[in-house]
């Protein structure tokens, strides 16, 4: 008994310490702003005829869908096209700059509104994929996702080297305080429903309580009790990303078996003989000459997607089957021309990837960060007569300041 309660002490502080998996939410929000900004970037284009006025579903139809379901959707203000092209805007910007991590705690909101303002204002022309980006950006609102691998955790870190506060930032309160004074404007008009008002306006008022008690007494009680709510937020909605993750392969899985053609080992052919599914036909109609091959990829998919969520409870297992279902994703997005769909999956399945991997892959890509910025030094940092700029000159040698990192 005493063994039970000593473990479910050290369970609730644990929980409540600290925000659990910071480079998992860190690789979530890496790929999930990357994927959303790609496909932004890629239907730019197509932007009206997908979300904005020259769409064959106009904006009085979708007025009234939206009027039914209750959908939140910034298109929905105005049907005119300036409008559309300042929504689609902020869009791209909350994405790019939530990608690098500046500013995540007001980026993540913004990148919410984007995501569901374009994809609410038209629902018919998304897949699987655009269901995951949709559920992942209301639930990465909720996560400290910038405490590694972003703009802020490198703020942070100069902040603390050079002796600063952090509350001495001026543009988060800055940026919040426009939101404040945007959501009084919406709240005033009437144009929000009163379910995410109360959604907008209780993230608000957290994160002005939340600086206010850092700010006079962070050393008190109010600020522990805070962050301790702050703490239980973020793990709450770290879990929430981690069961829907499973749900989305466990629901998949079991669907499959009740259909015929994955009983009988066939399903995967008939997706390599539709011409809109085949950027490659050369390469899916070798693929589906292979009678073995379609089996053994049909009966393992089923597999993989079923057992995932009991592979869990081993480490290693789970380790091997989330190796095989990013593969099976980066298959689906080259041989089936569904690139934002896997790079979706690959992103909600990032949550469950060891630490070790990522601080691995972490190490490895600032090593290659810094070998292009050096290369770049050297080519663009001579000067008239070919020496590099950051040589040091002749003489005696000076002392350079030393510049916090």
């Amino acid at each position: 008994m005493k063994a039970s309660l000593g473990r479910c002490a050290r369970g609730v502080q644990l929980v409540t310490s600290r925000s659990l998996g910071p480079y998992q939410t860190a690789a979530v929000r890496i790929g999930l702003a990357g994927t959303w900004l790609l496909f932004l970037l890629r239907e730019f284009p197509h932007r009206q005829l997908l979300y904005g006025p020259d769409g064959p579903w106009g904006w009085s139809m979708a007025r009234r869908l939206i009027a039914g379901n209750d959908a939140f959707t910034l298109l929905m203000w105005s049907d005119g096209r300036l409008w559309f092209e300042a929504v689609y805007a902020l869009a791209v910007l909350a994405s790019a700059l939530l990608l690098v991590g500046w500013r995540t705690r007001t980026m993540s909101v913004l990148f919410m509104v984007g995501v569901l303002s374009l994809q609410n204002r038209n629902i018919f022309v998304g897949d699987g994929g655009d269901n995951v980006v949709h559920l992942l950006a209301i639930y990465l609102v909720l996560t400290r996702c910038g405490q590694v691998w972003s703009l802020d955790a490198r703020r942070a870190a100069r902040a603390g080297a050079a002796g600063r506060e952090p509350w001495a930032d001026r543009a988060g309160p800055v940026l919040w305080a426009g939101g404040a004074a945007a959501l009084a404007a919406v709240t005033v008009l009437g144009v929000v429903g009163w379910g995410w008002l109360l959604f907008f306006w209780t993230l608000l008022t957290g994160q002005a309580l939340w600086w206010w008690l850092g700010r006079r007494a962070p050393d008190g009680q109010a600020y522990l009790l805070s962050d301790v709510v702050a703490h239980l937020v973020h793990n709450g909605a770290l879990l929430v990303i981690m069961v829907e993750t499973c749900l989305i392969y466990a629901t998949a899985g079991w669907y499959k078996i009740q259909g015929s053609r994955w009983q009988d080992g066939t399903a995967v052919y008939y997706p390599l003989q539709l011409e809109s599914f085949s950027p490659w036909p050369g390469i899916s109609g070798m693929l589906a000459g292979q009678g073995l091959l379609v089996l053994v990829v049909t009966y393992g998919t089923v597999l993989t997607q079923v057992a995932f969520p009991f592979a869990l409870l081993n480490r290693r297992a789970k380790n091997v089957l989330l190796a095989l279902m990013m593969a099976e994703h980066l298959a689906i997005a080259v041989l089936l021309g569904l690139p934002f769909f896997s790079l979706a999956m690959i992103a909600a399945d990032a949550v469950f990837l060891p630490t070790v991997f990522l601080l691995w892959a972490g190490a490895r890509c600032a090593r290659a960060r810094a070998g292009v910025v050096r290369r770049a030094r050297a080519v663009f940092g001579r000067g008239a007569d070919g020496a590099s700029g950051d040589e040091e000159p002749a003489g005696p040698a000076r002392k350079l300041p030393v510049r916090p990192t």
